[in-house]
């Protein structure tokens, strides 16, 4: 749940993957990793609170290639989605399909660098210690922590690509903007580059008030999780990011359906923390790319599916914002039997041509 790290029921069930539709087992992982972190010095939030080290927790995959002035050509970075983390990105439907010789982000070419973010995994969060008295970071904190762990921690002057699945989609329009000469390419996945209102924000703002309302909360000093306040936000997180068609599919009866939703919201609380959740959820709470979209310039490829609850294929925005980008693409993937709701970012079979569609228009390969 949540891009938390739980087992797969079984290779034909759906994933236990949350809204932010990280797959949510790296357990057995056969792809070569290296780990470490990056602490940020004075790192400022843009309300104006500090932490005098902030760290930055990094998994890499492949190395990093230089070329002839020096600096490194080949770096690629994925950003997951709330409450998940880079492992995520080590899961089989993801990784298979695109790490391996031959395929869009074979590692032998690319250094692939996936960072738990502010608030995340194994980065500095409220959970460390400092509960709800932990500064209030938004997105644009995540993507300066982000642009500081790239530049100052790994001495990444330019990438080759940055993607991103559900919060991790929104933060690559963020860079976009805030950065748009910084990477060679772009591929926002299952997110939408307008604020953060009507129904969006209205069930992320009830989780938060569910967990605020349990009184075993108590200002988020409390002695153990509020367990009722986490279920009734675990309730919504999962409605959020089911996927209608494949859940009718593969749980055709009152008791297989209840059963499952059941097994799954009591497996997901276990690992949460209220606070850590509270921030996560409200860390949306000014993102809006929407009025500086032409500053977005490099090849972008936006996709979307049609089964998402958090962002439905009727609205207009695709279609409005595409205009208003000067490279970008934007692909709906049908709905069937087969997608994962929310989760469908984190399928790469179902984008995967795009992605090597968008290599191609971007610039060759960094080591070809």
């Amino acid at each position: 749940m949540l891009g938390l790290l739980l087992a797969l029921a079984a290779q034909t069930a759906a994933p236990p993957m949350g809204w932010s539709g990280g797959p949510t087992q790296s357990a057995k992982v056969s792809w070569p990793t290296h780990e470490q972190d990056v602490v940020l010095k004075d790192f400022r939030f843009r309300d104006g609170e500090m932490l005098g080290a902030l760290k930055m927790h990094v998994t890499t995959l492949g190395a990093p290639h230089r070329d002839r002035a020096g600096q490194i050509d080949n770096a690629v970075m994925v950003l997951h989605g709330t409450g998940g983390s880079g492992k995520q990105f080590l899961s089989p439907q993801f990784a298979d399909e695109l790490y391996g010789p031959g395929q869009p982000l074979d590692i032998r070419k690319f250094w692939i660098i996936l960072p738990d973010n502010i608030g995340h995994g194994g980065s500095s969060k409220p959970s460390d210690g400092m509960r709800m008295q932990f500064p209030k970071y938004d997105y644009d904190d995540m993507v300066d922590a982000q642009y500081r762990m790239l530049t100052e921690g790994l001495g990444i002057r330019h990438m080759r690509l940055i993607m991103g699945t559900s919060m991790g989609c929104m933060h690559s329009f963020v860079w976009g903007e805030t950065h748009p000469d910084f990477m060679s390419a772009l591929m926002p996945l299952a997110c939408e580059p307008m604020e953060i209102a009507g129904l969006n924000r209205m069930w992320r703002q009830l989780a938060i008030d569910g967990i605020e309302a349990d009184p075993a909360w108590q200002g988020g000093n409390y002695k153990s999780e509020p367990m009722t306040g986490l279920r009734s936000a675990e309730n919504l997180l999962f409605v959020a990011g089911a996927a209608p068609l494949l859940y009718q599919a593969q749980y055709p009866t009152r008791v297989a359906a209840s059963t499952y939703a059941e097994q799954r919201v009591a497996s997901a609380i276990k690992t949460l923390d209220a606070n850590d959740l509270i921030y996560q959820l409200d860390s949306s709470r000014n993102y809006n790319p929407w009025p500086a979209l032409e500053k977005i310039t490099v090849p972008l490829t936006w996709v979307n599916s049609a089964d998402d609850f958090i962002n439905p294929r009727n609205l207009p925005v695709p279609s409005r914002a595409v205009k208003r980008m000067k490279n970008a693409r934007f692909r709906l993937i049908p709905e069937s039997s087969e997608t994962h709701g929310h989760g469908t970012h984190t399928w790469a079979k179902f984008w995967k041509a795009d992605l090597a569609a968008l290599l191609a228009r971007s610039g060759s390969d960094a080591r070809r």
